[in-house]
C-alpha cells in the first residue's frame, strides 16, 4: 500500500467519518457528585447537557449520583463536572449489596454509601477479603436446613 493510497483512506469524504476515527460505544456513565439543592442539580444537568454525544442526564439527589447515558468517555464527563461546576465528582464507586460475599468485611463496608450499596474496590486484596472462599462455601451449605445431604447430628 503506497502513500497515496494511505492518504486516500484518511480523507475519505465518501462515509462522512474518518475510518480510522473510534466509534464511541452508547454506554451508562454514573458518577458521584454532592448535589445538596435545586440549583446544584440544575447546574450539574447543564454542564453535562452542552456535551456532544449525551442523550439522557438523570440526577438523584438523594444518593448524590449523576446517570448519564450516550456515545461519551466517562473520564470526559467527570472532568468536565469538576471544572464546569467546581464540584469534586469522582465515577460511582458502590456496587449493589447483593454482589458482594462479605459485605461487612473491613475495605468493603462504607457508612457513606447509599442504603442497598457496599464501597467496589479495585484493590485484589480487598476484593478477595469480600467473596467467601470455596471451603467456607462448602462448611455453611453442608450445615444448613435446605441441605437434604446435611449432618445427622443436627
Amino acid at each position: 500500500m503506497g502513500a497515496l493510497d494511505h492518504l486516500s483512506n484518511i480523507f475519505d469524504c465518501s462515509t462522512g467519518r474518518s475510518r480510522l476515527q473510534k466509534r464511541r460505544q452508547l454506554q451508562t456513565v454514573e458518577i458521584k457528585v454532592k448535589i445538596d439543592c435545586e440549583g446544584c442539580e440544575r447546574r450539574v444537568r447543564r454542564a453535562v447537557e452542552g456535551m456532544r454525544g449525551v442523550q439522557s442526564v438523570d440526577i438523584d439527589r438523594r444518593q448524590h449520583k449523576l446517570t448519564v447515558v450516550g456515545y461519551v468517555d466517562p473520564a470526559h464527563v467527570v472532568s468536565r463536572v469538576n471544572h464546569r461546576t467546581g464540584k469534586r465528582a469522582e465515577i460511582w464507586p458502590y456496587v449493589p449489596y447483593d454482589t458482594v460475599g462479605h459485605p461487612y468485611a473491613a475495605g468493603v463496608y462504607d457508612r457513606k454509601a447509599p442504603a442497598g450499596y457496599v464501597r467496589y474496590s479495585e484493590d485484589p486484596r480487598v476484593n478477595q477479603l469480600a467473596r467467601a472462599s470455596s471451603t467456607e462455601v462448602r462448611y455453611t451449605t453442608a450445615f444448613s436446613d435446605e441441605n437434604t445431604n446435611a449432618c445427622v447430628v443436627m
